[in-house]
């Protein structure tokens, strides 16, 4: 038994397909599919259900590959500590990101990043969020930037921002027309557009539709940020978006105004998170801190004026 056979089995326990884990891999097929039997032999059980259309494993399988994914996540962390200790702002970081923060947030961070860590290679996973929070768990990210609060004892947040929420509606629907910025009654008896399951900001959402009165417009869900701002630009209704997602690089949409809560706006708690036993917390405390030095503008929506705002001024 060899951490490559081990790497093969855990391949094949996520693709379920043995030439989809083999391209994986970056071997052949008969090259993993023989290292499989192999383990099989040397450890005198079926690991594996070969059948006609994919491959299941057995129940003994799935519970070493499992063990394998640990061990695998240690080797990982030896190798950390080691290229660490020789360089500790060098070698690869893994860093997961969910898609209503990463199109926005990252191209403000990216180029921070690289100048306060030009030796380091970022690699970028986009997955919903428990999602990232299971590849932290795995050991297959070494962190990421989740929004609060977490139920998960294994790992360390690093608070790092709070990024406000707008509301956004179509030119012509009556709060377009407010003067004040916006107060949680206001969306009393408002139907919202939302996201569909699995996406954070989609619960963030309800709760604040709990609090205002509002609800959720039957019949649709969204699979991104940018399907509901289209939506609000067909006329179809209303929505929140994050303060990042109207800034720049992000163009400007017709027939939506952006409209600005008062007082303590309704927001999410962004962190960056990483498994306690890390041996990268120093270093990720380091990379917390670049992100925090982020121009503060980003996340004040009055920054960003509404389409139409200066004709409303001009009125």
């Amino acid at each position: 038994m060899n951490l490559r056979d081990l790497t093969y089995l855990v391949s094949l326990a996520e693709h379920r397909h043995f030439g989809r884990a083999a391209e994986a891999s970056f071997v052949s097929q008969p090259t993993l599919s023989t290292q499989i039997k192999k383990l099989e032999d040397e450890l005198g059980v079926a690991l594996v259900e070969r059948t006609p259309r994919k491959v299941l494993l057995t129940e003994t399988g799935r519970e070493i590959a499992g063990r394998a994914r640990a061990v695998l996540a240690e080797v990982d962390e030896i190798r950390a500590i080691a290229q660490r200790t020789r360089d500790p702002e060098a070698g690869k970081l893994r860093l997961g990101v969910f898609p209503t923060l990463g199109p926005y947030l990252l191209p403000h961070l990216v180029p921070l990043v690289r100048q306060r860590f030009p030796r380091l290679e970022l690699l970028l996973i986009e997955e919903k969020t428990e999602q990232v929070i299971r590849m932290l768990r795995e050991g297959s990210l070494d962190t990421g930037l989740l929004a609060l609060p977490l139920h998960e004892e294994s790992l360390h947040a690093e608070f790092l921002f709070e990024e406000p929420f707008v509301l956004a509606v179509p030119d012509d629907h009556p709060l377009a027309r407010r003067k004040a910025r916006l107060k949680l009654a206001d969306l009393e008896d408002e139907s919202l557009l939302l996201l569909e399951d699995g996406h954070c900001l989609r619960d963030q959402a309800l709760e604040l539709c709990q609090l205002a009165g509002a609800g959720e417009k039957v019949g649709f869900r969204a699979t991104s940020l940018e399907t509901l701002r289209q939506m609000v630009a067909a006329n179809v209704g209303i929505t929140l978006l994050p303060t990042l997602a109207i800034k720049p690089p992000v163009a400007r949409t017709g027939n939506v105004q952006l409209l600005e809560f008062a007082g303590n706006a309704p927001s999410r708690r962004i962190a960056l998170v990483w498994r306690k036993s890390s041996s990268l917390g120093p270093f990720l405390k380091r990379f917390a801190d670049v992100v925090r030095s982020l121009p503060a503008g980003l996340l004040k929506p009055e920054l960003c004026e509404p389409a139409g705002a200066a004709r409303r001024k001009r009125a």
